[in-house]
């Protein structure tokens, strides 16, 4: 059989057949869409903005925004439920210097691409106006990079659909955008900022597999839930095998591991680990970093207190 022969109409049939049959499975491109889910009367509506950007670097202090890519939303607050796309916007800007040539074959945007060009800095702050919310996936990469470009970002709470979603309990065994999307029958062209963003919003409306709800009332949820970093402050160094393998990275800038936590319970259950596993019983101090929404993912720090064990 010639597929080229074949109209749309008949390959879609094909494929629908073969989705059925237990030994396969079927992916579909990425198909921008602009309505998920209808409204009914009396349904309050908010508005989210997805986020991407593709830099010169990986540096927020030394590399800048090459293209930012937005794409506006309303959600349904209670259910975390995604509804009408509002505004879809990308731009490209000139970072005032060449791309790197690696980075460049990452993206694939060139410096004949960006020559002259200038993010509408009145028209991404229109955009952000009345958002209760922003998301992207890596918040803790974006941020950084858009507040030095865009200060009014600060004043935006984040959430991280890698962070703020707990894939190893919901039974996922990667967190990288292709990979969730791949597990909805999904595939599609990453590494450009707007169509990053269309894949977003895919997962968001997603149902995840364990707690049966969407991804997005997840990270709705976790804007609720109190997020800290704990500080091991002069752990012993051979206890740097046991924190990293529990998740903790070090900070060489303060010469200290680090972890973060969401909720009370989670704290807790980390501080009597770190009393009986790193320090053995000995008296220590703690540094906690207090984490809300409008620092969550930021290079910016939170309020820090401290705890002795």
């Amino acid at each position: 059989m010639n597929l080229s022969e074949l109209s749309s109409q008949d390959i879609a049939t094909l494929a629908d057949s073969l989705a059925q049959h237990p030994d396969y499975r079927v992916l579909r491109r990425l198909v921008p869409r602009h309505s998920f889910l209808p409204t009914v009367p009396g349904q309050v509506l908010q508005k989210a903005v997805v986020l991407d950007t593709e830099t010169t670097g990986l540096s927020a202090q030394d590399d800048q925004v090459i293209e930012l890519g937005m794409i506006a939303f309303e959600f349904d607050p209670v259910a975390g439920t995604v509804h009408r796309i509002l505004q879809v916007f990308d731009e490209l800007e000139d970072p005032g210097r060449p791309i790197p040539t690696e980075t460049i074959q990452i993206h694939h945007i060139t410096d004949e691409m960006v020559r002259g060009k200038r993010i509408n800095d009145a028209e991404v702050e229109k955009i952000l106006a009345d958002a209760s919310v922003i998301i992207a996936h890596n918040a803790a990469f974006d941020r950084p990079f858009v507040e030095n470009r865009w200060p009014f970002f600060e004043k935006k709470q984040w959430v991280c659909s890698i962070k703020d979603i707990d894939w190893k309990s919901e039974g996922v065994g990667s967190a990288k955008l292709e990979y969730l999307l791949q597990t909805q029958g999904i595939f599609y062209e990453a590494h450009r900022a707007e169509t990053d963003c269309w894949a977003l919003l895919e997962l968001l409306n997603a149902v995840l597999p364990q707690s049966q709800q969407p991804a997005l009332l997840s990270l709705l949820e976790s804007l609720n839930q109190s997020q800290v970093r704990l500080y091991a402050t002069g752990a012993p160094f051979d206890s740097k095998d046991f924190l990293k393998a529990r998740g903790y990275r070090w900070a060489p800038e303060i010469k200290c591991w680090h972890r973060q936590l969401g909720g009370e319970k989670a704290l807790q259950e980390e501080l009597s680990w770190l009393k009986n596993k790193v320090y053995q019983g000995r008296r220590a101090t703690v540094d906690i970093e207090t984490l809300g929404g409008l620092v969550r993912h930021s290079a910016r720090q939170g309020q820090k207190t401290t705890q002795v064990l």
